[in-house]
């Protein structure tokens, strides 16, 4: 007997990439992949390998875009995106993976010519330090220390002093916002009846 088991051509792809990344060395994946596409100011989406893969920047939390073309994103959302855009779109860059948040999500720290990008994004004041649990081999110091800097010289989005929301505190209220409307259809359906 024969047991067919159905798995996505480019889950095989995505799957052997990763067996591949994880024995290389990463000095050698220096100029490897090349930036497709930046989502926003803290993940884009790259290939090398003969594959593509999305790379969620280690260390920082950029302000959220929108997730569907009705809602607003977050403040400086935008400029977020285009900076990043501007730094590595279309270009070689290297990768320090920390592991995957899923299978096609890997979780790393970007270089372009040797400049760390994910400290890039907290020096434009356009990316706070990740609030959550880092990567063990990740050293957050120079993190918070670019953060305070460009929080006493106002970029980006420390320019909004007291009015500023961080990223995960927006991530939440938009959970209870979709919730709140959900409930509130619900009960709307139910006086319809």
């Amino acid at each position: 007997m024969i047991f067919h088991i159905p798995i996505k051509r480019g889950l095989i792809k995505t799957f052997l990439l990763i067996i591949f990344i994880l024995f290389l060395p990463i000095s050698s994946l220096a100029s490897q992949f090349e930036v497709m596409k930046v989502y926003d100011g803290d993940t884009i989406r790259v290939k090398g390998y003969g594959t593509e893969i999305e790379v969620r920047l280690a260390g920082i939390d950029a302000p959220e875009t929108s997730k569907n073309k009705i809602g607003f994103g977050q403040r400086y959302s935008q400029k977020a995106s285009e900076y990043l855009s501007g730094l590595v779109l279309n270009k070689a860059i290297e990768i320090k993976g920390h592991g995957y948040l899923n299978i096609d999500l890997m979780l790393g720290t970007v270089f372009l010519d040797g400049k760390n990008i994910n400290l890039e994004m907290v020096r434009a004041g356009l990316a706070e330090v990740y609030r959550g649990e880092p990567p063990k081999d990740l050293n957050l110091d120079p993190f918070f220390k670019a953060e305070i800097q460009s929080r006493a010289e106002k970029k980006g989005i420390w320019i909004q002093g007291d009015g500023y929301v961080s990223p995960r505190t927006w991530r939440k209220w938009q959970r209870v916002k979709s919730a709140c409307a959900i409930i509130l259809f619900g009960i709307c359906e139910q006086g319809e009846k």
